[in-house]
């Protein structure tokens, strides 16, 4: 055998020998820590991840505050890979009394949360030493990554906001003008349609600074001598999850956030790693579910409007009530799924005058628990009218219902711009550019423009809400990037 041939059968083992680690490395199991922030949209994101990961035989605790575990079981697709494991939250001074998730607390007091869940820090590391996982995925805890070094466990922080609002929004502690925060930051992707208006500017403002001058007796280091509570800003928190992991893992797809992915990627000089569309997992229908589906099917099809503004969000009472009269505006049949706005403790004594009679049998307005993934689903639901949360417009863009857009604080701005701007898929209603408030015609205006045909700029809508719906349910488009997220997550190993 001549040399040259030899050293072309060496290359052919060598390359063979690769391919054979390749496989072994993905027939390896992991093993999984999931400790999300306390936000119900962040710990079923991530339980979703976990179904997914599950399905391909991995192994997955998730980590919940107590109290959350009815409302996550219904999720959890893969019990014997899938264990919960519960946190108290613990109590601080000014949080409310048994206070777990962000919906029991005020936006700007949710910077108490933060200490509450630093507090945990021992907990997280006594777990990490009992279960010895591969991987830790965390978001806010942004110690996760000192302490899962010591145990030589790769952290992985696991985003549930888009790519497009970590690039916008994380701008460092100096950057915090409502001038410097309206306008894109250097370097974003120069055909972005993404911009704030001076209200929403005002208010990322004030979240950024928020925590900023508590006091603390921790260091803040993450070191893992205990309490870290209260040393950081909100902003500060967040750009050391992003600093001090082994990755950053985003729910979201190349064609649909790619040049955001590398403008992430290139500013926090981290691999980014995207797990797809993580499409949630069909899930039964309670007895609750079951009357308002039967309320739903006595309309028409694709008649009905969904208004869902998640666990979080109080409106003012006058936004409320416009909110509301701009549904009834629309003509169709509504069903709203709200909290009482701020000045009332319920939906009734909020309701505009004569509104409960006027809309008898054609709307209605529900302050309790409501299945929005079950709803969007439902034939009769056409258009959904969003405060546009990252799981809410996941779950609309599998569903056939347009959407009406009404983001009201955070990355709710940058993903109406994102689905509204970029992708052209919803329409938002139009704001006061100083104060932020809409009115009744607006709502209806917006509502109108996505569900009647004969509106030019609905038809585009419609037809671009089909093109990426076809897209994010195309065979293998999920499987795809979920395999490809493991492969990449054993190479860290």
């Amino acid at each position: 055998m001549s040399r040259s041939r030899g050293r072309g059968f060496r290359i052919l083992i060598d390359d063979r020998k690769e391919l054979m680690k390749e496989d072994k490395m993905e027939d390896k199991k992991l093993t999984f820590i999931m400790y999300p922030w306390y936000a119900m949209g962040h710990l079923t994101s991530f339980l979703h991840l976990s179904n997914k990961l599950a399905h391909r035989g991995h192994k997955i605790f998730v980590v919940h505050p107590t109290n959350t575990l009815s409302k996550l079981e219904k999720f959890n697709r893969y019990p014997e890979l899938i264990n919960f494991k519960s946190v108290t939250v613990p109590h601080v001074d000014g949080l409310p009394l048994g206070a777990e998730t962000t919906s029991d607390v005020p936006i700007f007091n949710q910077n108490l949360l933060c200490q509450a869940l630093d507090i945990t820090l021992p907990k997280i590391e006594s777990l990490i030493q009992e279960i010895k996982p591969h991987f830790i995925f965390y978001d806010f805890a942004y110690w996760v990554p000192s302490i899962a070094r010591k145990y030589k466990v790769k952290s992985v922080h696991y985003c549930s906001i888009a790519p497009s609002s970590v690039g916008y929004l994380m701008r460092g502690e100096n950057s915090s003008s409502e001038a410097e925060m309206m306008e894109p930051p250097p370097g974003f992707p120069v055909d972005s349609s993404i911009k704030l208006h001076k209200h929403e500017a005002r208010l990322i403002v004030a979240l950024h600074s928020m925590g900023k001058n508590s006091s603390s007796s921790g260091s803040g280091s993450g070191s893992g001598s205990g309490s870290c509570s209260g040393s950081v800003s909100f902003t500060q928190r967040l750009l050391l999850a992003f600093q001090d992991g082994d990755a950053i893992a985003f729910k979201t797809t190349r064609e649909i956030e790619g040049p955001y992915c590398e403008f992430v990627e290139h500013k926090f000089k981290k691999p980014v790693v995207l797990a797809g569309p993580v499409l949630p997992e069909p899930i039964e229908t309670s007895n609750t579910e079951e009357k308002w589906s039967k309320w739903l099917e006595k309309f028409l099809e694709k008649t009905v409007i969904l208004c869902a503004f998640g666990s979080e969000c109080n409106l003012k009472k006058d936004q409320f009530q416009e909110l509301v009269l701009g549904l009834e505006l629309t003509g169709y049949p509504f069903f709203a799924a709200l909290k009482p706005p701020i000045e009332a403790e319920t939906i009734e004594e909020a309701l505009p005058e004569g509104f409960k009679e006027r809309t008898q049998g054609k709307g209605i307005v529900h302050s309790g628990w409501a299945e929005q993934q079950l709803m969007l689903s439902h034939p009769s639901v056409g258009c959904f009218v969003t405060h546009c949360g990252g799981n809410s417009l996941s779950e609309a863009m599998i569903n056939e219902c347009q959407l009406v857009l009404v983001p009201n604080f955070g990355d709710q701005f940058i993903n109406s711009r994102l689905f509204g701007g970029d992708l052209k898929v919803g329409v938002e209603v139009e704001r006061n550019e100083e104060n932020g408030s809409f009115t009744k015609d607006g709502v209806s205006k917006a509502i109108k423009m996505v569900m009647n045909d004969e509106s030019e700029e609905g038809r585009k809508i419609r037809a671009n809400r089909a093109k990426w719906r076809e897209f994010l349910l195309s065979k293998g488009l999920e499987d795809s990037y979920i395999d490809a997220l493991i492969r990449k997550l054993q190479c860290l190993l």
